[in-house]
């Protein structure tokens, strides 16, 4: 099987092609920090041309039966399982992503693009009574058109794909703009699988623009019905905005301040290993990551005991070694970010149980102890920066488990599963995890957020309803009595 070429082009309209923008694309090992490669970005043209092609062929692309989009989709998955060791490749090349957490992003884009493929046999429509004598009400599941795909740089396949396969199945065209930083994994890498599998030319284009050139354009272009956003709280409230102000269907999935909450009757054991790797699965860089442990006080010292040892433990370094958990973070700019917000946090009061240590881009684990108070408890780290939290009973941990503008995702440990649930249902979040830890993700379950983590729902059934839309069509099949006939 011949390699993937041409990852560094813009695909628009079914043509690889160079960008007509004035900006350079520049494509870097985060953990070498070695340049891969560099291309010209797009530009508003080519946004504009990807979009009208997508309009001008989706209604075509909706017309292919049920059966055949099943098949082009279920053929992606199958590319994927057969490309698996490339994929993992270029995810550990171009977006720093460990071997661990790249095979299981593979796992995860196979996973709900099998599951997508089997939308065209469940966008059945329903017929309704009437309180009109004599009329037939219908109501029609249909694609909603053209849909904008924004990326992340993290999880880069798995969060866009999570888009791109369920709207596609469902008969949308698609315009995926990834992460410039990722934009091979999270990008030209997802077109190079799908023109494989034989979606028409079109339906799915890749640009790769530079923002300070195009500014909102991707989002306020009058063809796309409806924007896919996955990124930062900030970002997300301004494509909500923008959406808002242009009638158009808005899903955001934010970040998050995810707490891991540990009560007085949990197994520790269960719960620092849980709670070290919530945390440090792939440097912290992911939205459902731990970024508070809110622990009884009077299993503290075990807990933070067991977990500073686990965590001096974990692999660091080189992301091509399979033990390795902590990779590198994604640049300087994110290194120097974390490091300001743990001098922050010490001149707030905050105690450091661990010091880590900086290797280009590799950070090894940091561990304070403070409250919600404190910077590194406030604000989404998205690295392996964690602060340990001190409660005196399970409503103290409540309230600060809840005491944060996002909801995302989150954890609670006990041996008491009764209790544990009734916990888990009076967290503000969109997701809880019993007895595990905040990084889950699965294609048939609601996935999403509360508060300022988002808007809307991946996964299942979720999906389909968000990438479709309804349409009543009512027939009059007796004459209609009218109050002047």
């Amino acid at each position: 099987m011949t390699a993937y070429t041409d990852l560094d082009k813009q695909f628009i309209g079914g043509t690889w092609r160079e960008g007509t923008g004035s900006k350079e694309i520049e494509v870097v090992n985060p953990y070498t920090q070695e340049q891969i490669a560099s291309y010209k970005s797009a530009g508003i043209a080519d946004i504009d041309e990807a979009y009208t092609h997508a309009k001008s062929v989706q209604k075509e692309w909706a017309a292919v039966s049920a059966f055949e989009r099943n098949r082009i989709i279920e053929k992606a998955a199958s590319i994927m399982e057969d490309r698996r060791s490339e994929i993992v490749k270029v995810l550990i090349e171009d977006a720093g992503s460990t071997f661990i957490k790249a095979n299981v992003e593979v796992d995860f884009c196979i996973a709900i693009t099998r599951h997508a493929a089997s939308f065209p046999f469940h966008a059945e429509g329903s017929i309704t009574p009437s309180i009109i004598p004599g009329k037939q009400n219908n109501v029609l599941r249909k694609p909603l058109g053209v849909v904008g795909v924004i990326g992340p740089f993290n999880f880069p396949m798995y969060l866009a794909m999570r888009s791109v396969a369920p709207a596609l199945t469902v008969g949308n065209s698609v315009v995926l703009k990834p992460d410039s930083q990722t934009s091979f994994s999270g990008g030209t890498l997802i077109a190079k699988i799908f023109e494989e599998a034989g979606v028409l030319p079109g339906v799915l284009s890749v640009v790769v623009p530079d923002i300070s050139e195009i500014g909102d354009a991707f989002v306020e272009h009058p063809i796309p019905r409806m924007i896919s956003f996955t990124g930062s709280t900030g970002v997300g409230r301004h494509i909500g905005e923008l959406c808002g102000r242009n009638i158009k269907k808005v899903v955001l999935e934010l970040g998050g301040n995810n707490a891991f909450v540990v009560l007085e009757d949990a197994d520790i054991e269960r719960a620092v290993e849980g709670a070290v790797f919530g945390k440090y699965m792939h440097s912290g860089q992911i939205c459902m990551a731990v970024n508070r442990i809110i622990v009884h006080q009077d299993i503290y010292e075990e807990f933070t005991k067991k977990y500073i040892e686990l965590a001096q433990k974990i692999k660091a370094g080189d992301p091509h070694d399979e033990k390795t958990l902590i990779g590198p973070l994604i640049n300087q700019k994110a290194v120097k970010r974390l490091l300001g917000e743990v001098e922050k946090a010490k001149a707030e009061g905050a105690e450091i149980l661990l010091e880590g240590s900086v290797d280009g881009n590799v950070m090894t684990p940091y561990i304070l102890k403070g409250t919600n108070e404190n910077s590194t408890a406030k604000n989404e780290m998205f690295g392996p920066v964690v602060t340990i939290i001190p409660v005196a009973d399970e409503e103290e941990a409540l309230r600060v488990a809840n005491d944060t503008e996002f909801g995302l995702s989150g954890s609670v440990h006990s041996q008491d599963l009764e209790k544990a649930m009734k916990f888990a249902e009076r967290m503000e979040t969109g997701m809880v995890h019993i007895n595990d830890q905040s990084v889950n993700d699965e294609p048939l379950v609601a996935f999403g957020g509360e508060k300022a983590s988002g808007l809307g729902r991946f996964g299942g059934e979720w999906s389909l309803d968000e990438f479709t839309t309804f349409k009543w069509i009512s027939v009059q099949e007796e004459k209609r009595q009218y109050p002047f006939s």
